[in-house]
């Protein structure tokens, strides 16, 4: 009676967990939207007024006439999803911006920072915007920190980083569209793309379709620091 009892009371607790969560986007360190947090940040326009990254892409969308049902539609992000995007309540990882910048015919690049229409964009070693992965406790021992290369050129095809990983156990593998070519400027790292993997060191690089599962860290026990260019594929 006593085992009737306890296995009457697990399925009971079972049955009010609900509905299965579906399981989260993994994301590499050129995906993750955390990243975006601070390019994403709002800038000044005309008049003075903030321009967050949610008012660019509700800008896109109305430019093109599109309404969140359409916007929803043409890229599998739900409306609910959409709203909180365009009211600078949350972040969407890269692979959205990508899938909104081909929605609503941008670069992926004009939502990240839209930058200036000129024909050379200089950022000085001293001027890069620097965005820390974790924050600056964490990303010590856990993360990584990029410096963007181009915030400032519109119309820009390619997103340029210079990143510095420190070892992680991270081993999730992420797809995505585009392309992306790294090339290792000090230390060791560890490229995953498909089932094979390599080892690169400085002097090393690779370049891969990003739509094959794939994954880049350190390779042992030091920090690693490496240019990396992301293609998103949009025209």
């Amino acid at each position: 009676m006593k085992k009737q009892k306890e296995k009457k009371m697990v399925s009971s607790r079972s049955k009010s967990k609900g509905p299965a969560r579906p399981a989260e986007e993994t994301h590499d360190l050129l995906t993750d939207p955390s990243h975006f947090q601070r390019l994403a940040a709002a800038t000044e326009v005309p008049g003075g007024k903030k321009d967050n990254l949610g008012d660019r892409i509700r800008r896109a969308r109305e430019l093109r006439g599109l309404t969140f049902s359409d916007l929803s539609s043409r890229t599998g992000i739900s409306v609910e999803k959409l709203e909180r995007i365009e009211s600078n309540e949350l972040v969407p990882p890269l692979g959205e911006l990508i899938k909104l910048g081909k929605a609503v015919e941008m670069r992926m690049g004009y939502f990240i920072s839209p930058g200036v229409d000129k024909p050379m964009a200089v950022v000085r070693s001293d001027c890069r915007p620097a965005i820390s992965r974790y924050g600056k406790g964490r990303s010590e021992q856990y993360g990584y920190f990029y410096e963007s290369l181009a915030p400032e050129k519109a119309n820009r095809f390619m997103e340029p980083f210079l990143i510095t990983m420190v070892p992680t156990d991270v081993q999730d593998l992420s797809t995505h569209d585009g392309q992306e070519f790294i090339f290792v400027l000090e230390g060791e790292m560890k490229a995953q793309v498909g089932d094979q993997v390599e080892v690169l060191r400085a002097g090393d690089a690779v370049y891969y379709d990003s739509n094959c599962p794939h994954l880049v860290k350190c390779a042992g026990d030091k920090p690693t620091k490496i240019l990396a260019v992301l293609y998103t594929g949009s025209k």
